[in-house]
């Protein structure tokens, strides 16, 4: 058995590949869920629920509101990513799969760190055409996403159109620090193997997997 960390941008599978570990008997730690039970009330407050009503809570990157949502939101990814590693750590369970969120890169070098220790880190990574599906994705039905320094507009440009341009760039950065962080990178390409399950992902992972350094 193994504990594993899956990492990547929103809509590579991560959630994909934790239901079919979750179904293996596997425990799941879902870094999401511990997030929005976090906000649950100020989504109430807001009349949202769901991991879309965090999104719907967090607003566009170019809203009011954005950045200090955006703030708070980290800061309860950092508490719910120490709880999710403590609780690994303390556990003699080897089957555990910790589902992070695409913004884990942000939670600081010593959360990272002690990820890379306690897990094995896998990346899935989406190639070109897969990232213009994520940013498809984004655009149609939003995540959560924490934008940092990346979301820059351009003088009379929509807040889609500005997004549709920055997201790219987004993915881009983020892909750099995603394969500093992981040991082996699985392509996203892998979720559409209706055949492959939690057993054959570790076993893609084992065998055929590229490491990441």
């Amino acid at each position: 058995m193994i504990k594993l960390s899956l990492i990547g941008m929103s809509g590579a599978g991560k959630s994909h590949w934790s239901q079919k570990f979750a179904r293996a008997g596997f425990r799941v730690i879902g870094v999401d869920d511990r997030i929005e039970a976090k906000l649950a009330p100020e989504l109430e407050n807001d009349g949202h629920r769901g991991i879309g009503g965090v999104a719907a809570w967090m607003g566009w990157p170019d809203s009011p509101t954005y950045r200090e949502r955006e703030e708070k939101y980290l800061e309860y990814e950092i508490e719910s990513m120490n709880e999710a590693l403590d609780e690994i750590e303390s556990s003699d369970q080897q089957g555990t799969v910790l589902d992070t969120t695409g913004s884990v890169i942000y939670t600081g070098d010593e959360i990272c760190r002690r990820m890379q220790k306690l897990t094995t880190v896998a990346y899935l990574e989406a190639s070109p055409e897969e990232e213009n599906i994520l940013i498809g994705l984004y655009l149609s039905n939003p995540k959560p996403v924490l934008w940092g320094d990346q979301f820059v507009p351009r003088a009379g440009e929509s807040t889609l159109d500005a997004i549709a341009r920055c997201y790219p760039q987004l993915i881009a950065y983020r892909k750099q620090m995603y394969k500093h962080l992981a040991e082996r990178i699985v392509p996203m390409s892998l979720m559409w193997d209706a055949d492959r399950d939690a057993r054959g992902f570790l076993e893609y992972l084992e065998v055929q997997a590229r490491p990441a350094q």
